[in-house]
Parts: structure tokens; sequence; C-alpha cells
């Protein structure tokens, strides 16, 4: 059986994603599991303007590959050095991507088992501070010369794997370039008992920085299975590549059921703003139904822009919500047309050009007074009674006046007999449009599981 080798290798690039970067220098040694037996090493054209920031932490700059090889003249040989061999780096995706990148793009397809320093060190030697390259070699001795040069990086690591090797009493590295192992796909920040702990339920999961802020949160029928579907697949765009390496820890909140998920995923992003979420941040209210008294004594109703300086009756997602509510009240409380706008500026004065046949005052008013309080008070209050987290609880989500006031818990030996009671036993959260949305839908699907319902139409 032929015996294991490993290509150590450290590139040098024009930026920090190999979607929209390139290779400027690439350095491999082939280890045989005890000595260094093989190198190549050399400065590659990346075909483009290399940038300030990249030449002030390297050294490269335009002129020193100039007349370098082009990566396609060197893919034949970066492939004969790497076939069959155990790809090792320090912060191993990030040189997997670019190197398979640029492989392919000459034509080549290729894979390989891989194997991230800085995972083995933190299995290896647990409890530094940090594990980057620079701290490590300071740590544990090791001469680090040339740093951000592929060669010297490269150097240095191969001298930490041939430690890591020797150290290696429980065959962690084994363990960790078997072709079927989880630990190689997980971030390199990652601590594998932080994925080996969440759990296969419905919930929400937080993934955090190094700074331990939120940066992002998502929801899960299965947290366990969704959080692993995030470190699977070759995706070499930017946003990705900068995500799996801000990762360096993560919690999560069990739910019972997957609307109680989505509805503390929602309020989550919305409270913490995390700097990777951005479907979620896209659904904010944008639209009022507002009152005001114009100067003539007559009271207006308007759908607008919502504002921070005026308090709006009810908020819409879109202004197609605002129209029709409005048109349903003016319709119903024969309210004169005139006194309606849509889609306006509350600021700016509206004048009403046509006064013939006016409403008295004081009638107009309180037409509009009554269709105000006719929708106030009959906006829907409603409890989601469902499954629990155990078989002692049940899951409850409430309803009231029409926005979503919070969810929680009962414990299944306790008997609810008025909506009051239920308050007891939830969490407030702050509602908008968008959870109201998802939790009328799910009520209009399972009516069923809807309790102390007041005006709610089904």
């Amino acid at each position: 059986m032929k015996k294991l080798e490993y290509a150590i290798v450290d590139i040098e690039t024009t930026g920090g994603n190999a979607g929209g970067s390139r290779i400027t220098e690439i350095a491999i040694i082939i280890h045989d599991g005890t000595n260094v037996i093989d190198r190549y090493e050399t400065l590659v054209n990346p075909e483009k303007e290399i940038p300030l920031s990249i030449f002030g932490l390297t050294g490269i700059n335009n002129e020193m590959v100039a007349n370098a090889p082009i990566f396609d003249d060197i893919a034949e040989k970066v492939l004969e050095m790497l076939a069959d061999r155990v790809f090792v780096a320090h912060n191993v995706n990030f040189d997997y991507s670019f190197v398979r990148h640029q492989l392919e793009q000459a034509g080549f397809k290729w894979t390989a088992r891989k194997l991230c320093t800085v995972r083995a060190a933190r299995k290896i030697r647990p409890g530094f501070g940090s594990y980057s390259l620079g701290n490590l070699c300071n740590s544990l001795d090791i001469s680090l010369e040339n740093r951000h040069r592929a060669g010297g990086d490269a150097d240095a690591t191969a001298i930490l794997f041939s430690r890591l090797l020797e150290w290696d009493y429980e065959g962690h590295i084994a363990k960790m370039i078997k072709n079927t192992s989880q630990d190689q796909r997980l971030p390199p920040n990652l601590p594998p008992d932080d994925f080996n702990n969440l759990p296969e339920k419905p919930g929400v999961y937080y993934f955090y920085n190094e700074v331990k802020k939120v940066i992002y949160v998502g929801k899960a029928i299965n947290i366990k299975k969704r959080v692993a579907s995030h470190f699977s697949g070759h995706n070499v765009n930017s946003q990705r590549q900068n995500f799996l390496r801000d990762i360096y820890s993560i919690s999560f909140e069990i739910c019972a059921t997957e609307l109680m998920a989505l509805l503390l995923e929602c309020t989550e992003i919305k409270q913490l703003w995390p700097t990777y979420n951005r479907a979620l941040k896209r659904f904010e209210s944008k639209y009022g139904l507002y009152q005001y008294e114009a100067r003539s004594g007559y009271k207006y109703l308007a759908v607008g822009k919502l504002s921070k300086f005026q308090s709006s009756i009810e908020h819409f997602n879109s202004i197609h919500e605002g129209i029709n509510l409005l048109q349903s009240l003016a319709k119903q409380f024969e309210l004169d047309y005139r006194f309606c706008k849509y889609c306006i500026s509350i600021e700016e004065n509206m004048p009403n050009n046509d006064t013939t046949d006016l409403p008295e005052v004081l009638d107009h008013n309180e037409k509009v007074e009554n269709a105000i309080d006719f929708f106030l008070n009959n906006r829907p209050s409603f409890a989601i009674i469902d499954k629990g987290r155990s078989a002692d609880e049940r899951s409850c989500v409430w309803v009231e006046n029409g926005h979503f006031y919070g969810m929680g818990y009962i414990p299944s030996d306790v008997v609810i007999t008025e909506p009051s009671e239920i308050k007891d036993y939830v969490t407030p959260y702050k509602s908008n449009q968008y959870i109201t949305h998802l939790i009328y839908s799910y009520a209009e699907k399972y009516p069923r599981k809807v309790f102390f319902s007041k005006h709610f139409l089904k």
C-alpha cells in the first residue's frame, strides 16, 4: 500500500476570494509523514493589477510578477505536485478554493482530501489564545521568515505540521483526513464541539465572530442539518469566504414549531441586525394610515410613507395594502372621497380645491372617528396553540388587536379559560408587518390551532 504523502501549500493572492481574485505566488512542499521530499515555488502573473493594500502586506508588486508565468503555464506542474496527496494548509479552505478554482479555469478537474493545520493545532495543542500562523510560530518557537510570502509561510507550516505529527498521540490527524470527516468541512475557527452539540430539532441558531458578536441568525426545522449546509459545497464568492472565516462559535435556541422558529428569527434579526443577514432586512413597513385635521376643521384619512415624526394608525409593507384598507373604510362609513388621500407625504399641505356640496364638518368628523374606532376595535386577537418542546408543555403564539404580542410555552396541566391568562406564559416581542403576515397565513392554514379568537375571519 502506497505511503500517504502530504502537499503543504501556501499562496499569495490579489484579494480574499477565489471568484474575483487571482494567485500571485504559490509554494508546495511535499512531506512523506517524516521528512520533506520535494518542493516547488514560483511567482505567478495574475493577469490583473495587484492592489496597493496587498503589496503592503506581501511586498509583491506588479513589476515583480510581470515576467512570471501565468497560472495556466504552471497548472500541469501544480496538478502533478498535488495529485494523490493530502492538501495541507493553514486555513486550508482558503488556499484550496483558489487552487481548485484556477485549476478548473485551466481545464483540470481536481479534488483532494484536506487537512487544516489550524484545526489540527486546536485539537493537538489546545489552549492557545490565537492559532494564526504567526502567533503559533511564536508560541511553539518555530522560525518564520519571509512572512506573508508563499515560500516562508509554507516552510513554517511544514515545520508546524511535522511537530503536530509528533505530538498527535491520539490519532487526530488520521481521523481528520478521512474523506468522510465532517471536521474538514467546518470553518477553520469553529470548535468542532460547537457543531457536534447542535440538536436535530426546530429552532434558531446564531453564528458569532471573534469578539462574540452575532454575525448571522438562521432558523431551521433541523438545526444541525441546516448549519451543516452552510459549510458544504465549493462556493468561491467573497461573501461566503469571508462569512466562513468570521465564524468562531455557534449557539442555538430550540423552538417547538417551525412557526416559532420563523418568528424568533425575524425578531432577532430586527434586534441584532447581523452583518450577514440580508433577506429579512428588506421586510420593513414603508407606509402608514394617518389621521390629521386641516385648518378648515375637516379630518382627513391619508395613506403615505412612514415618518419618524408622525404616529400612524396602522402600518403596511406595500402601498396597496394601505389603499385597500382606506377604500374599504371609506365605503363602509360613507366618507367623502375628497377627505381620503392616497400615497402622499403627509407633511405636505393638501388643499381641497373642490368645495362644492361639502358635508357638514361635525357629521363628517364623526364618521372619520367611527371608522378609526371600528378599525382599532375590530382587529383580531387570538392564540395559536400547538405542540411543545416536550409532552409536558404546549406552545403558544399570542396576537393582540391585530399584532403579534409574544410567544412562549404553557405547562400541559394548566387550563386557560381567559385570553388574558395567556400573557403570563408568553414573552413579548416586537411586531412588524412581515411577522403579522406569517402568523395570519399560518392561522388560516391551520384554523383548528386557533383559540380565543376575536374577530378572526377564517
